[in-house]
């Protein structure tokens, strides 16, 4: 809806490395996309909020160079964030000290200089599992057992 109004110009889709956020971040590249000639509105990068999966910064950065643009910054998971929310605080106010709000202060600075704003070009379904096959999350007959239950 911002970005329909005109109310966004620096987008900042924020992912994991797991398929269906890697699939919504396509998806928002190409809204992006659709309302980028008639506004200012612009793809600012990939914030990857981990998971902890397999090749996770791999497969978010890949993805990212596809769409023109960048993974911004990896935020790695840490159970810090959990404590926090526990208090209803930001890990920065409760614990100022720790990593994890250390790597939050990066992200904010990397946003703040970030001068890459570009018009992505959202990626086909194929080149999207693609990159999961090549980075070996997804087996090449995936496909041909859609809704087969894995043997036991």
């Amino acid at each position: 809806m911002p970005i329909r109004e005109g109310k966004a110009e620096e987008i900042y889709i924020v992912c994991s490395g797991e398929m269906m956020a890697m699939y919504a971040a396509n998806n928002i590249a190409k809204g992006i996309l659709k309302y980028a000639s008639s506004g200012k509105v612009r793809l600012a990068g990939l914030i990857c909020n981990a998971r902890k999966t397999d090749k996770e910064f791999e497969l978010v950065t890949a993805p990212a160079k596809k769409l023109g643009t960048q993974m911004i910054h990896f935020v790695p998971r840490d159970n810090q964030v959990q404590r926090a929310e526990m208090r209803r605080m930001t890990v920065i106010e409760y614990s100022p000290d720790h990593p994890q709000a250390h790597e939050y202060r990066t992200l904010a600075q990397k946003i703040l200089d970030n001068k890459m704003l570009v018009i992505p070009k959202p990626l086909e379904m194929d080149e999207l599992e693609e990159l999961l096959m090549e980075f070996g999350i997804m087996e090449a007959d995936d496909e041909a057992n859609v809704g087969v239950v894995e043997a036991a």
